[in-house]
């Protein structure tokens, strides 16, 4: 039942250290697409003040995160939620004191970028509450290295709908729906961390 990303095991640690700049201190954090579940256990053991929403639209991912659940010694993991970021009118949460989405931009139609912020907006509303992206961004005036040129010819290859997305167009994604980026976090790996907050 328990799936496996070696993903997460490399990058669970540079993951949390920044989070603990960008999260409230207690409250409710979603995680969208939380996939095997290991980042939330991680993540859930590392800040037991904060309540944690896994969720995924997958039924082999829920599974995962259910059983690696039952092994959790805390209390502030909750039971997985079924949300699709591209069906952000049909979302069960309806508030959040922080929004993290982990690997998925680039392993998803641009509508679930879309989707995403779509929902952040309803659900973190004007408070100023973070939307927090992590994974690989093409930037402008930055060189793309030759290892995520080659991991978007992959995704493409996979699915033509995939693929390492433009930063310019997630900050212009995030500012049609309210919101501005007010951080960005250089991270091992040639990956980002992006965090968006309403206007």
């Amino acid at each position: 039942m328990k799936k496996h990303a070696p993903a997460a095991l490399r990058n669970r640690a540079a993951i949390s250290a920044k989070l603990a700049e960008e999260l409230p201190d207690s409250g409710l954090v979603l995680e969208i697409a939380s996939g095997s579940g290991e980042h939330a256990i991680y993540l859930a053991q590392h800040f037991p003040a904060i309540e944690w929403q896994p969720s995924d639209p997958d039924g082999e991912a829920l599974a995962s995160i259910i059983a690696y659940r039952a092994e959790y010694q805390g209390l502030n993991l909750r039971m997985p939620m079924v949300i699709n970021a591209c069906a952000p009118a049909n979302w069960e949460l309806k508030d959040a004191d922080a929004i993290v989405c982990i690997n998925m931009i680039h392993v998803s139609p641009w509508e679930a970028a879309a989707g995403l912020f779509q929902g952040a907006a309803q659900i973190l509303g004007g408070k100023g509450l973070p939307l927090i992206l992590y994974g690989p961004y093409f930037e402008h005036g930055v060189q793309t290295t030759p290892s995520n040129t080659a991991f978007d010819e992959g995704l493409r290859a996979r699915d033509p709908l995939w693929g390492i997305r433009e930063l310019s167009d997630i900050d212009a994604l995030a500012k049609e729906n309210g919101f501005v980026r007010t951080a960005r976090h250089v991270m091992p790996a040639n990956n980002l961390m992006l965090v968006y907050r309403v206007e």
